[in-house]
Parts: structure tokens; sequence; C-alpha cells
């Protein structure tokens, strides 16, 4: 054999590949997390070839026993990368081969190409299973903060202008809901995840007797009823990376949720607010000024959004233009799947911990609550209750709200003498409606801020989540 020739591919070539290629092509820097997996798929692989013939049951489990050793290894950090076998792959098996010498049956039947894409459809199943726990544990801290400020109201806001007025729970559910989306997308990616291409080969299978479904099967690639998911075309098994671009989009779009979160935290905790103190643990403060609380975390979450959708461009923009099946560029699939995994992951322990030592400043949001003019469109269904058509009871409100600002008072604070001169459905009594309770208590329906509705909401999310860790 011709010196530094490449060991899993040089037959074909005179010489291997330069100092300056290999640095270049290697991967297993970052593909090396891959590891529990791919000797997942490699163990599930060699049980197939035995189970076919192409083993024996004491290759089989030498080779399950070396693997088992190797992954130890990896774990504990004794084990030695070579950038020159390029890949996490190669790197496992040679290092099995120069143990285990029926090894070198392992990669029968099978390819890199279906390899890796067996190993990261197990990496997602993984990493979607580990942010939806997350997520998870950010709408409990939510779900606790929002019980600390169970009977605390603010002003909800439309175009970042007082709007009318809401149980600060109930802000904190809009939270929820979004993080319940989130939570369900992660966990509908691990579905989409969950077929097996092992046994695509490297692009049209193999004359070999192999048993893809029993492969599947010892890899956990089942349905609810225990049988088998395997993908149904080669081609496509081994050029599909919908799954990567599915995940990522779950990650930036759950980062885009972070990010309005992390706006509402950062207003609120301004002064020009007051309606909550952030934790001190995830503020910092300034080398400058010594007066002030930054909401570093919060920012934080905002600035990673940004990372998150870049790693989603990232993957688009590296798929749209490859023809078919596999091509290299697709090593460059990893790094941003990796990192939208990290940044997901630490950005939902930030939040629930950010919002767990959340505390609502309460004389401060009930000032804020008590602003009568987020009670101005009530005043307008009340006259719609005396029989006045809605565009009228609007026109006839925005007059009202006008006459209070020339005056400069309060809306409840006119003369009832001048609100009727403005329209005649204006009854005696229409001042009640700029009664807080009173109006949150008629916001009875489905979804809407009233106390009853809030307290069902409480108990909706309580069993959704289950019992408390």
């Amino acid at each position: 054999m011709a010196k530094n020739k490449q060991a899993t591919w040089g037959g074909r070539f005179e010489s291997g590949p330069a100092a300056l290629m290999q640095r270049f092509s290697e991967s297993a820097s970052f593909d090396r997390r891959l590891a529990p997996f791919d000797v997942a798929g490699s163990k599930a692989h060699s049980a197939m070839l035995a189970k076919v013939g192409l083993l024996t049951a004491k290759e089989r489990d030498a080779i399950h026993k070396g693997l088992d050793r190797i992954l130890g290894e990896i774990e504990s950090g004794a084990f030695v990368w070579d950038e020159r076998l390029e890949d996490v792959h190669m790197n496992i098996e040679h290092a099995l081969t120069q143990r285990v010498p029926a090894a070198a049956k392992l990669h029968t039947a099978r390819s890199r190409n279906d390899q890796v894409a067996t190993d990261m459809r197990l990496f997602f199943k993984h990493a979607c299973t580990v942010l939806a726990g997350k997520v998870k544990a950010a709408q409990e801290s939510l779900l606790k903060a929002a019980e600390s400020g169970r009977s605390v109201v603010i002003p909800g806001y439309t175009h970042l202008q007082r709007a009318q007025p809401v149980f600060a729970a109930h802000h904190l559910f809009s939270w929820m809901e979004m993080l319940e989306r989130d939570r369900s997308r992660f966990l509908e990616v691990a579905d989409k995840a969950n077929e097996c291409p092992l046994g695509s080969g490297a692009i049209a299978g193999t004359t070999l007797p192999i048993d893809r479904e029993f492969a599947a099967k010892a890899l956990g690639f089942v349905d609810t009823k225990g049988r088998p998911r395997v993908t149904q075309n080669s081609m496509d098994a081994v050029a599909d990376r919908d799954v990567f671009i599915e995940f990522a989009g779950a990650c930036a779009l759950f980062g885009v949720h972070l990010s309005r979160i992390a706006e509402d935290l950062i207003l609120w905790s301004s002064a020009e607010f007051k309606f909550v103190s952030l934790p001190d643990a995830f503020c910092t403060g300034s080398s400058l000024m010594p007066q002030k609380k930054n909401p570093d975390s919060c920012e934080l979450l905002r600035g990673k959004s940004a990372r998150l959708q870049g790693n989603l461009h990232t993957l688009l923009a590296l798929t749209k233009g490859l023809p078919m099946t596999y091509n290299r560029d697709l090593q460059e699939d990893k790094p941003p799947v990796f990192d939208s995994f990290d940044q997901a992951s630490i950005c939902a322990d930030v939040l629930a911990a950010t919002v767990g030592g959340l505390v609502f400043n309460e004389a401060r949001c009930r000032a804020a609550a008590a602003d009568p003019a987020l009670l101005a469109t009530d005043l307008a269904d009340y006259l719609v209750g005396r029989g006045v058509p809605f565009r009228a009871a609007h026109h006839a409100v925005g007059a009202v709200v006008a006459l209070a600002e020339r005056r400069g008072c309060a809306i409840p604070e006119l003369p009832t003498e001048a609100v009727r001169e403005l329209h005649s459905g204006f009854g005696p009594d229409w001042a009640k409606v700029f009664d807080l309770k009173r109006a949150l208590s008629l916001r009875r329906g489905t979804g809407m801020p009233g106390p009853a509705q809030v307290s069902r909401q409480f108990a909706r999310w309580k069993r959704i989540l289950g019992p408390r860790r």
C-alpha cells in the first residue's frame, strides 16, 4: 500500500490527503459528541448482521464489548482522537478494529452516509426530549411567579401604549401559551426524527440480506405500538436534512418567544415601569455607574434569539442548491444544529431561573392599573348595552376622552351634563364603568382576564404541567 494512504477509503488513491486538507475536512472536533449515538447504531447494526448470518454471535459480542469500552474511554476523556480519521465514525471504528479483529466486518452493508443520518436522528430524539423538559421547567417557574402575583393587576399594552387592564397572571399565561407551543413543537420534531435510515447505504442500499426493521427496533425507532419505523427511499434517507431544519426552526421560534418575554421583563424592570424586580443573580452592574442594575440575562436571551435564527438560515442556505444525494457540504449541517441545542438549552434554564426570582412591585402595578383611560372601551360597551351602535359609541367615548384631556382631569371626574352633551346615550350611572374590580369581573369568557377565568387557567396549567418536581 502506498505511503500515507487514508485508512478508510484510500484504496483507490496513490497517496493520502495533504495535512492542510486533513485539517480543513475533519469533523471529529465537533461530531465527537455523537459518540453515544454512533456506538448505539454500531451495536444495533452488528446485532442485525449476526441475526442474518453475516457475523457470528461471538464476533457480535466481541464488537459490543469493545464498543462499550471505547465509549467509556470517550466519556472519561481518555480516548485519543485522530483528525486523520476525519470523523467520529472512523475514529471509533479504527480504535475498535485495533482491539477486536472482527470489527473489520462491522461496516458491512452500511455507509457513513446512512450511519451519520442514523446518529443524527438519534441525537434529535434525545435533544428534543431534553429541550421539551427544559421548556416545561421554565413554564413551572412562570406558574410559580404567576401565583406569587395572583392578585396583581397591570395595564395590558398594544403599540406599547396602555390599552386595557389585565391580571399580571393573565399576561404571564400568554407567555405560557407560547412556551407550550414550543414544547409541543420539539416533541413533533422528535416524532419526525423517529424513522431509521440505517440500511440505506451510500445511496442504493445493499445486495446483502440485511434486516432493517430489526435494527430499527433495536435503536428505538418504533411507533406507539412498538412497530419499527424505517425510511422508505434510500436516496432520500441519506440526502434528507428536513429534520435538521425543523429542529433549528423550532429552536429559532423558541428564541423568538424568549426574546419577546425578555423584552417585556426589560421594560417592566425599568425605572419608568418598575412593575417587577429581577433577581440580582441574573443581573449585572455598571463598571462606571454604581447605581445600575442591568437586566443582562434578559438582554442576552434577546440576543441569543438572533443566533438561533442565524443557525436556521445557515441550514436553509446550505441545503438549497444541493443535488441528490449526499454531498460533503452536508458535513457543515452539524455545528449549527449542535449550537442551537446548546443555546436553546441554556436559554431555557436562564429563563426559568430569572423568572423564578421575579418579584412584583404591587404598589407600582396598582397605580398604573388605576388609570381610568384603561376602561375607555368598557365605557363604549356601556353605551352598546344601552342600544348605541358600537361605531357611534366608539366616537362618543373618543370625544369624552378628548374632553377630559382638554380639562386636565380624569375621565370619571367629568360632569355628567358635559358627557351627555357629547352623546345622549350616557345615563346618570355612566361613571360606574370606572370600577376596576367590576371591569375585570365582567370579563368572563374563555381566554379573558377576569378573575374566574384566571382561576380556571391556574387549574388548567397545573393539570397540563402535572405535579411539580
